[in-house]
């Protein structure tokens, strides 16, 4: 007697599904979104990106071109899943969808070049430096970005065995140097030390948003091994925390650097002397850190403990700046639309300076405004009163 065929083994559930079937369709989100809200059609609100993503995951309707371009449109700010009654978890639902995505096309030349080049943070910053170069001489359509600063601010040099790290990331490295030597004099004044290892890479968080989720990983495995030994890892930038922290995956305590600073001067029965600014500056909350990281109470707290500081905080328009990691860049009119009632609150308000602690929307509204836009740790570190101790422990922390 011939041997029976083995029975199929069944089909596994598509993950994307598993996470749709969470949602209720209440419609709760659709306030939230920012696409909703320009766009005003159910296809540009989370809920109707889950029902288009479930049912292409599901083969009960064909992928077109004008569902892609919704799931395209989706700024990934997460303002939905911070209200969801459900607790769908849209962050990580799209980026499987986004992965899917990805094996059904191509993704643009620009997507392509931008993921291949942050790979490379060297020679990303010798680009820049050459953009910074050429910049006054580009046409209007070119200049996406503000010109890098002039020359690097020399940081303290790292200290080999310190407990506590620093992310630098890929792009914040030649935009962010005097941010970085700020966030060492104020931990220096507290006697602690910090150590920025050179093997570090880009988080993968850009990779990870537009499905490359093999590039992502091994971004991850390269950071991993470059933190190896660190108790705690400060990031400055809301939109690579939480890849960060997925790539440590437990190794190392990931903290927002403000929400470190705040806590350590907590910690020591009160704020830092800073001194006294009677300035009026903007803030604006990016969405990872309103979102993801939550570290909005922490810098509150240290805004109000500067003497004579006036804060006004930019809540005009629809929730999101537009920058949407490279949607800045590979969409600039969409990002403009977005980010233009926040430019027009902040020049109404004659706010001097303007505070984000996103690398990401740092960029993109400083494009677009000659107001002075800084983090807030940088800005903070100008004030600070007390001087940095000569030589912190590197085991301090």
């Amino acid at each position: 007697m011939p041997t029976p065929a083995p029975a199929p083994a069944p089909r596994q559930p598509d993950p994307l599904v598993a996470l749709a079937d969470r949602c209720v369709q209440c419609g709760l989100c659709l306030p939230a979104c920012p696409t909703y809200g320009l766009a005003r059609i159910e296809s540009e609100s989370p809920r109707g990106r889950i029902a288009l993503a479930k049912a292409w995951a599901a083969g009960t309707i064909e992928p077109t071109a004008a569902g892609e371009a919704h799931l395209d449109h989706c700024l990934g700010c997460r303002s939905c899943e911070a209200v969801c009654p459900a607790g769908v978890q849209y962050g990580q639902l799209l980026t499987v969808a986004r992965e899917q995505q990805r094996q059904r096309r191509v993704p643009g030349w620009q997507q392509r070049g931008i993921e291949r080049l942050v790979r490379r943070p060297r020679l990303l910053s010798g680009l820049l430096g050459l953009y910074r170069q050429v910049r006054p001489w580009l046409p209007a359509r070119w200049r996406r970005l503000p010109a890098p600063p002039a020359a690097p601010v020399r940081a303290n040099s790292p200290l080999a065995h310190a407990r506590i790290a620093l992310f630098t990331g890929c792009v914040a490295r030649p935009y962010e140097a005097g941010l970085r030597r700020g966030l060492i004099d104020c931990l220096a004044a507290l006697g602690i030390g910090i150590a920025e290892p050179s093997a570090q890479t880009c988080c993968g968080s850009l990779h990870a948003h537009a499905g490359n989720n093999d590039a992502a990983l091994a971004l991850a495995r390269q950071n991993r091994d470059a933190f190896a030994g660190a108790d705690t890892v400060l990031t400055l930038a809301s939109g690579c925390h939480e890849s960060v922290a997925k790539s440590l995956d437990g190794t190392a305590h990931v903290m927002d650097a403000i929400e470190f600073l705040e806590a350590e001067l907590r910690a020591r029965s009160g704020m830092a002397h800073w001194r006294r600014c009677d300035e009026r500056i903007a803030l604006h909350l990016p969405c990872t850190q309103r979102n993801v990281v939550r570290s909005v109470a922490s810098l509150r707290r240290l805004l109000s403990a500067v003497p004579g500081l006036q804060v006004i905080e930019l809540d005009r328009g629809l929730g999101c700046c537009g920058a949407a990691g490279t949607q800045m860049l590979t969409d600039p009119q969409r990002a403009d639309d977005f980010r233009a009632p926040l430019l027009e609150q902040l020049h109404e308000s004659g706010a001097t300076r303007l505070l984000s602690a996103n690398i990401g929307c740092r960029l993109h509204l400083a494009a677009g405004t000659e107001v002075l836009v800084q983090h807030p740790l940088e800005f903070l570190a100008g004030l600070l009163d007390a001087a940095p101790s000569s030589a912190p422990s590197a085991a301090s922390g």
